[in-house]
């Protein structure tokens, strides 16, 4: 952990696991335009993520949006949407023509008995 006051000023980031970075770019108050678009006030510009990242962001966003809505503020809660539209337009940018399963389309909802799966191989 650095010394209180040396990651004060432009160009510094708080972080809680190490008490400060430095913002993208590297250099304290030299923030390129480039820089400036990695980062959106809820995360990286999801664009910028590999498919991995994305997949993880989107397991994550997912898995927590129930506690989100029931115990967070109407900040977080629009927060949490916000990013939630961003993270998955993207990967529906990258995934035109994913696999759509059967069950998950309003005539295969009214053919699936009681207790069938909506998805293939659960």
């Amino acid at each position: 952990m650095l010394a209180q006051g040396v990651c004060e000023g432009p160009g510094f980031l708080p972080d809680a696991a190490r008490g400060c970075r430095r913002a993208p770019g590297g250099y304290p108050g030299r923030m390129n335009e480039h820089d400036e678009r990695e980062i959106t006030a809820t995360g990286v510009d999801p664009a910028r993520l590999d498919d991995q990242q994305l997949m993880r962001e989107l397991e994550t966003i997912h898995r927590t949006r129930h506690d989100t809505l029931l115990y967070g503020s109407n900040d977080a809660l629009r927060a949490h949407n916000e990013r939630m539209a961003q993270l998955e337009g993207e990967y529906l940018r990258r995934n035109p023509r994913r696999p759509v399963a059967a069950g998950r389309t309003r005539e295969g909802a009214r053919e699936r008995t009681a207790g069938e799966s909506a998805t293939p191989g659960t």
